[in-house]
């Protein structure tokens, strides 16, 4: 059967190479005219777009570089422009070869007052089939539209506001008594209900390229043939030459080498396609979301080849890049020799679900061959781990009334994961360090990489494995004993996460075997059960009761039966409250039997070290 097998592959070998020796004969032929065309028409770069075929750069590249109407400019401010005819001037946000679209936006904001000067029958993109009529009505006629049509408040003035109506709608069931018709327009440009920003995204069906870019093949322009076609070729400078080359050298030891990788290759291929298939279907589903895709090119150049180094994970290296001058990002490419993608699809899936002030905002993402990246906005002040209250650390304490203000966003961030999307999101990995601040302090909450999602109805998570970070994970993540995982365990730990901050002491510390010392959240349980003064920094008057009121939260957040913790809701009503009217949470650090809850966690501890992922399904 071997020899069989050895026989058939050198056979099939030996007809691969004389048949790609034939084809690269009459591509040298062809190649020898067209190369000066590919050398003649490099990729150029305008801001955060590299523009290639079929467009081409006003003054930079040659005619023949672009296809008839594709023509953009690249302005003083580095913005990549497109005019449209008659003639209308918009910027370029995006440009995807790969599906021949192209979004635009209006560089003064307003897109909606350039479409009255489109002409759609002119210019070589598609647009999308629609038509919007627009209105301009005065201000006793305010929210009479609304059930038909849609504001559009950027063309409003003093004293009216202005509608855009489907051309669907019956003009004689709408209330016009106090407006005016501004224009027409006969296609459908954006979502009116979704994109805010008025992105016009358009489409172009010629020249066709895309079955070229799919296989990662570049289109150029043949202006050798006698009806000027496009042509796709690979894009590696003297690869046919150097194939003639190799490949009359080589040949023998290619033989002999076939037979001998063949299985090996077979395996790696197999797993590969299966890994690409499961991001393809993926990224697929996500289309629809319309997040920004980088290439792995565009990734390097946003981040000037991975020059600022900002952090480094489990799950990968954080980076500094530039969109612009004004825009910075920060870029999170992932190890991908750690575990099998599923932290990437988990993270961009649930990000795209996420739209709130205490919650970072993903910008874009990569997934280019195996290389997969993450690209959030970036946020100056860094994680508020280098905050948090202790004695070596007075220099960058932020003040007990910015730290309330910091505990209050990331109770009303969690509580929008539970109640404000689609479906709702536990974290399961709330700590200092997935905190991040912005310019104000403001904080929001990332790494999205452990999170569950499950319907908002659902009040129980199944789940096979313990997940987080040892020292804020809730007891029955660990430990059926203590009921169900739910919404409760990220309560547990952002209990935890706001002990530390406003105590300074780390809480893995007393995840220690060593028991000498008392275990922390109960030191501050004994102060405020003695009505002691919290014996924590303080600066000025108020900021006792400040304190007091975190550490009564805190407590309550981390007492070790879910149903014994307040909910999400509950805790920003608690913070906002009255710190008098805040009961004092039952002390869960002492038991009938005597023996303190502080030696579990220690040996809670160990035996997350020895943790393996055959734990028995806790059961919805």
């Amino acid at each position: 059967m071997s020899i069989c097998l050895v026989k058939m592959f050198s056979c099939f070998g030996l007809l691969l190479f004389m048949l790609c020796f034939n084809v690269v004969t009459v591509e040298l032929a062809l190649g020898n005219d067209i190369d000066t065309d590919i050398a003649n028409c490099p990729d150029l770069s305008c801001g955060n777009q590299v523009i290639r075929f079929p467009f081409r750069i006003l003054d930079r590249h040659p005619t023949t570089c672009g296809y008839p109407g594709f023509d953009l400019s690249c302005s003083s401010k580095n913005n990549t422009e497109i005019e449209l005819p008659h003639p209308v001037k918009l910027n370029v946000k995006n440009i995807d070869y790969r599906h021949q679209t192209i979004e635009l936006s209006d560089p003064y904001g307003c897109l909606p007052k350039q479409l009255q000067y489109l002409a759609p029958s002119a210019s070589q993109f598609q647009f999308q089939q629609g038509g919007y009529h627009f209105f301009n009505c005065s201000v006793t006629n305010k929210g009479s539209l609304l059930d038909y049509s849609y504001l559009v408040p950027c063309l409003n003035t003093l004293g009216s506001q202005v509608y855009a109506v489907p051309s669907s709608t019956l003009m004689e069931d709408l209330p016009l008594s106090f407006c005016t018709k501004m224009f027409n327009i006969s296609y459908n440009p954006f979502d009116f209900q979704t994109d805010q920003d008025y992105i016009l995204r358009l489409t172009w069906s010629k020249p066709n390229c895309q079955q070229c870019e799919s296989k990662g093949r570049r289109c150029v322009w043949n202006n050798h043939a006698a009806n000027n076609g496009i042509y796709c070729f690979s894009d590696h400078k003297g690869s046919s030459k150097a194939l003639v080359t190799t490949g009359s050298v080589l040949g023998s030891l290619f033989f002999m080498l076939l037979t001998a990788a063949v299985y090996h290759v077979y395996d790696i291929y197999r797993l590969r396609k299966e890994k690409e298939a499961m991001f393809v279907k993926f990224l697929q589903d996500y289309r629809a979301l319309k997040p920004t895709r980088y290439s792995y090119v565009e990734i390097k150049r946003i981040t000037k080849n991975f020059e600022h180094k900002l952090g480094e994970g489990a799950f990968g290296t954080v980076f500094k890049g530039n969109i612009s001058k004004e825009i910075s990002i920060a870029v999170k490419i992932l190890n991908i020799s750690h575990g099998n993608g599923e932290e990437f699809i988990n993270e961009v899936s649930t990000m795209g679900r996420i739209h709130h002030v205490n919650i970072v905002r993903m910008v874009g993402f990569c997934a280019d061959g195996f290389n997969r990246a993450l690209v959030y906005e970036f946020l100056p002040n860094g994680s508020l781990q280098k905050f948090i209250n202790s004695p070596d650390n007075r220099q960058n304490f932020l003040g007990w009334k910015r730290l309330y203000e910091i505990a209050l966003g990331i109770a009303k961030g969690i509580e929008y994961l539970y109640q404000g999307c689609n479906q709702r999101i536990l974290h399961f990995d709330i700590k200092p360090q997935n905190v991040l601040l912005d310019h104000n302090f403001a904080p929001k909450i990332c790494d999205f990489g452990l999170a569950k999602l499950c319907s908002r109805d659902q009040s129980i998570v199944s789940m096979t494995a313990a997940r987080g970070t040892l020292g804020y994970i809730a007891p029955e993540v660990f430990s059926r004993n203590f009921g169900n995982v739910s919404d409760k365990s990220d309560v547990y730990s952002y209990g935890m996460m706001l002990l530390e901050t406003i105590g300074g002491r780390k809480i893995t510390e007393d995840m220690e075997e060593n028991t000498s010392h008392v275990y922390y959240p109960e030191w501050i349980h004994n102060l405020l059960e003695e009505h002691e003064e919290m014996r924590i920094h303080i600066q000025e008057e108020g900021d006792s009761k400040i304190a007091r009121k975190l550490a009564i939260v805190g407590l309550w957040c981390i007492q070790w039966y879910a149903m014994n913790r307040p909910s999400m809701q509950m805790v920003v009503q608690m913070l906002e409250g009255d710190v008098e009217t805040a009961p004092i949470p039952p002390n869960p650090f002492t038991s009938s039997a005597g023996a303190r809850p502080r030696r579990t966690i220690a040996i809670m501890g160990v035996a997350a070290r020895q943790l393996t992922k055959d734990l028995d399904v806790i059961q919805e």
